[in-house]
Formats: C-alpha cells, structure tokens, sequence
C-alpha cells in the first residue's frame, strides 16, 4: 500500500508509516486528518527555510520581513511554529498543545488561513506518545521535490483517503471515490470550457480537478 499511485507526491513511504503508528488508536477515516495537517507544517516550514537561508545570502536584512516571503507565494511562518519547534516537543506531553499553537500562530501571520487550519491536536482523544512518533516521521520527510508543487496538499488528500479508504473497507466508499471512476465519469460527460460543474458531494474536490484536466 505505500507504493505511489496517482497522488505521486514523493514521500507515501512516510505517509503510510505513520498511518501506520495511527493504527489501532484513531479510526482509519480520521488519520488523514491528523496526517495532513502536519504535512502542511512541514511543508510551510520547509517551504519557509528555503527562503529564509535567500534572504539570508542576500544580506539585505529582510528575512523578518513577512512581505520578502509572500511576495514569492511563501507563507509568513512565526518562530514558534517553525518545524525544528514542532520536533523539539514531539516527546513531550505538549506536543499537542505546541502543534494547536503553531497553526493559530501561523493563522495569525497569514490571514487568508483564518480559522482554516485544523486545530484538535491537544485531544484528549490523540495519545500524545503516539503523535510525538508520527512528528518524527515527518522530521525526516524529505520535501526536497516538492517545492515547486501547485497541489501538493490536494495530491496528499488523494493519497491519503485513498489508502485509508481501502482499511475501511466497505464504509471507505462514504468518503472516497476512486480517481478512476471520476475520471470516467467525467470524460463520459465531457465538460467543455463553455460547461457548469455541479458536484454536491464535492469531497476532496476530485471532479472539479479532473474536469479541469479534461478542459
């Protein structure tokens, strides 16, 4: 199951690895959650140190400055929510607090991610021993290939329900769709520039995305 598939996003070894510490604690339709919403601050964080070590190079001061990031599409990422902080705690019993924070903080610098990242880390419900192992994995995640991507979360998504879907089994069908199917489905319909799309169980989004291919 952690071979690539249509997702292609480079680090599914990863991905499964720590769906894989997940198991048993949390039902399988819940570890995309957790998943991907530590992939985001790895991304971000990752995505971040890029541009921070540039501005550094450049030696005209402005790594502090929040606009020398989000003029390269680059999130303004807040000491405290820096990956290097988020694996510092992993084996505490804040970890989960520590993770709440950074996506508020992070939420606070970049106001177009208001009140849209996930913030349920500190769950009593999420063993904080289990998810300081996950943040290991993803310490070690190498987003070396993934800098430049323009989906790199919705690929991830797909990735992740994908998987999780097929552990579900029969319930995995309540939440997922195989990329094929929609394909299918979409170029039977043959959704032209001049078309409207109407998905009301939009999901992941998986028809849009395939429409636009298909356009």
């Amino acid at each position: 199951m952690a071979e690539k598939n249509n997702a292609n996003i480079g680090f599914e070894k990863q991905i499964w690895d720590a769906a894989c510490v997940l198991w048993g604690h949390i039902p399988a339709a819940e570890y995309r959650k957790v998943i991907i919403g530590l992939i985001f601050l790895r991304y971000i964080s990752s995505s971040f140190e890029k541009r921070y070590q540039e501005l550094v190079t450049e030696g005209d001061g402005f790594e502090d400055d929040r606009d020398a990031y989000t003029m390269e599409n680059v999130f303004f990422v807040p000491e405290k929510a820096r990956w290097p902080a988020i694996s510092a705690a992993a084996h505490t019993p804040e970890i989960g607090t520590v993770i709440d924070n950074a996506m508020r903080a992070i939420e606070d610098e970049n106001k177009v991610l208001k009140n849209v990242l996930p913030k349920n880390y500190a769950s009593p419900d999420l063993d904080k021993r289990v998810l300081g192992d996950v943040v290991d994995l993803f310490t070690n995640m190498d987003m070396g290939d993934t800098e430049q991507s323009k989906d790199l979360l919705g690929r991830t998504y797909e990735y992740c329900i994908a998987q999780f879907a097929a552990y579900e089994g029969v319930k995995g069908g309540e939440f997922y769709t195989p990329s094929s199917i929609v394909k299918t489905i979409v170029s039977i319909l043959k959704p032209f520039s001049n078309s409207r799309v109407y998905d009301p169980c939009c999901g992941s989004g998986g028809m849009f995305v395939q429409s636009a291919k298909f356009i």
